[in-house]
Parts: C-alpha cells; sequence; structure tokens
C-alpha cells in the first residue's frame, strides 16, 4: 500500500515536506513575515489548508490541476500523468504540451495515479504547495498528501468542481488570486464569441450519458450539474435538460443511473452527448426504449471518442477550454442542425 510505503521516507525528508502544513474556497489572508506574500487560508471539504510561504515548488495530482498554474505562468515540479485521451502515450495531452513548450520549463515529473496517488513520487519533487482542487482526493489521501505539503482539495464534491472553481482555488494558493480571475473572465468571453457564431444551438437542451454499454441499455446512466461536462453545456450557449437538472438538486454525486423504463423522463432532451461511435448510435436506435427518447429518435446524438483530445477536453479545463471550443461546438451544432 502506498500510504505505509510513504512512512518509510527518510526522516529528514518528510521533516522539510511536513513544515508546509495544511490545505481549501479563498480564503482569508494576513500579513506573513515573509516579503509581499500574505498568509493563505483555504477552507474545502476535506479540512482547512494554510500556506504560511510563497510556494516556489507546485506539484498537482489528479486530473488537470497542473493546468491552473501553467496557464498562469509556472511550471509544476511533477503533476499527473493522462491516461485518458492521451492519443500519442506520453502522459501529457496536447494542450498541456503547447504550453509546457511555450513557457520553455522542462517537463514535469509524471505521477502514475492508474492505482491511485504515488505519495512517494510526490514526496520526491518536494513541493511547497500540492493543487487539487479538481480531484476525488478520499480523506486519507488528503492526510497522507498533507504531511508532505500544505494541499488543496475540492470545495464540496469529489470531482464536482468546476473549471472556474479549480482555477479559483489552485490559483489562490499560488498568490495569484487576481491573475486567476482575470484567467476566469478572459476565458467566459472566449466562449461567448465563439457560441455566438452557432445561433443554432441557442437555448437547445442536453444531457451528457456516461460510457454506455452496448451490451446491457437496461440502465441510462448521465453526468449531473456536479460534472464539469454538464455545466459546459451552459457555457456554449445551451441549457441543461430539466430532467437532468431536477436529478441532479437530489443529489450530490456527479453522475446518476435511471432504469431504461424510465426513458421518458428525458423527453426534454434535445440533444445527446456521449463516448463512442456508430455502434453505441445504432445500439440506441434500436432498443425498443431507449430509441423512444426524442434526441434518439431524432438522431441527435454526438458521440465522442473517448480515447482522444476531442473527447477528453470535453470536460472543460482551464487549458482544454480553448483548444476544443471551435471544434466541439461544430460537432454540437452539425448534429442539431441535422436532427429529424
Amino acid at each position: 500500500m502506498r500510504s505505509s510505503k510513504l512512512a518509510a521516507l527518510s526522516a529528514a525528508a518528510l521533516l522539510t515536506a511536513s513544515l508546509a502544513a495544511c490545505a481549501s474556497t479563498p480564503a482569508e489572508s494576513q500579513a506573513a513575515p515573509e516579503g509581499d506574500w500574505e498568509t493563505v487560508t483555504i477552507e474545502h471539504a476535506l479540512g482547512t489548508t494554510v500556506i504560511d510561504e510563497k510556494p516556489e515548488r507546485v506539484a498537482t495530482v489528479n486530473w488537470a490541476n497542473q493546468e491552473v498554474p501553467l496557464a498562469l505562468g509556472i511550471v509544476p515540479v511533477g503533476m499527473a500523468a493522462a491516461n485518458f485521451g492521451d492519443d500519442d502515450g506520453d502522459g501529457i495531452l496536447p494542450w498541456v504540451e503547447e504550453k509546457l513548450e511555450e513557457l520553455g520549463g522542462e517537463t514535469p515529473v509524471l505521477f502514475d495515479e492508474n492505482d491511485g496517488i504515488d505519495f512517494e513520487a510526490v514526496a520526491d519533487t518536494q513541493p511547497d504547495v500540492i493543487l487539487a482542487a479538481y480531484s476525488g482526493l478520499t480523506q486519507e489521501d488528503y492526510d497522507t498528501l498533507s504531511e508532505i505539503a500544505p494541499v488543496v482539495a475540492y470545495p464540496e464534491t469529489a470531482w464536482g468542481t468546476s473549471w472556474r472553481e479549480m482555477i479559483e482555488y489552485n490559483s489562490t494558493a499560488l498568490g495569484l488570486a487576481e491573475e486567476g480571475e482575470q484567467l476566469v473572465a478572459d476565458l467566459e468571453q472566449e466562449m461567448t464569441d465563439a457560441a455566438a457564431k452557432f445561433p443554432s444551438l441557442a437555448g437547445k437542451s442536453a444531457m451528457f450519458m456516461t460510457h454506455v454499454d452496448t451490451t446491457d441499455l437496461s440502465e441510462v446512466s448521465f453526468y449531473t450539474t456536479h460534472d464539469p461536462r454538464t455545466l459546459f453545456f451552459e457555457d456554449l450557449g445551451m441549457s441543461v435538460a430539466d430532467s437532468i437538472a431536477k436529478a441532479s438538486a437530489e443529489t450530490e454525486k456527479f453522475s446518476l443511473t435511471q432504469s431504461a423504463e424510465q426513458a421518458d423522463a428525458f423527453a426534454d432532451v434535445d440533444i445527446i452527448v456521449t463516448y463512442g461511435g456508430e455502434e453505441l448510435i445504432t445500439a440506441l436506435e434500436s432498443d425498443p426504449l431507449l430509441s423512444q427518447i426524442p434526441a434518439v429518435a431524432n438522431g441527435a446524438i454526438v458521440t465522442l471518442p473517448g480515447d482522444n483530445p476531442l473527447g477528453t477536453a470535453a470536460n472543460p479545463t482551464p487549458l482544454a477550454i480553448s483548444w476544443v471550443l471551435d471544434d466541439y461546438l461544430t460537432v454540437l451544432a452539425e448534429t442539431a442542425d441535422a436532427a429529424k
């Protein structure tokens, strides 16, 4: 077990790491003796993080948190390797690779998280702060990482952090809250300008089905409004179907499953987005229950490749948004325009 292995690290390494202290929502500040740095206190779902000194060595764990420091001109010392949508197998998604080249920094240490967080690898980078505002950290994960450096966890729900909150929390931990606010404003304007080029999408209601098993269509799984993929529709000038919004209001989970026998609940869905290909569309259209959903009957299904960057970027993150925006809007609009 990796947490037990961490205990075997040298006492000196742990002492150096633990001097940093705890980790969460922005934030109270107070004067600190270190130059212009003001102590940052962040409240989050797993505790309270206090950052007393300006972080010089930044590590990130779990999905996409590295994109905030990179967008603000900071190259992390370590970050999670991409294990979804990595088209060339190097562990770095294309928008991250482009930013690293732009900044001219060394490639960070890539943490292999296929079997969970590699605590030893994180500790070896000797970070001053660990960013995980968008993550699925358990309390045990958080406590173990906090022995290494202050940790910024998610605000309320595991994997339920919006891209705005990801920027807000992570930039605050870096002492760059104002720069983070500007980054959010710039991205919002970029999305507004891009969406204006696709008027046919305005107001269209959508749902994002999770990965569908074509061999068992007895259930329908979908991302709730606690997942960034669903919230992204609103950024693009569309709307979240009322059926999805109502179901989401009754849970804190980022996804839900519903019996296909209740497929009529999705009668208000104009467009379905999911991962898959033609085989999936054929399966949905052939199913006696799911074929009755208007979006299925009308052919309004957007299937994204789950193994390449376009599908990955449908989950909006600070650097991916600009990279995918026009392509994603084009696919959505083409489907909406072609619907029966």
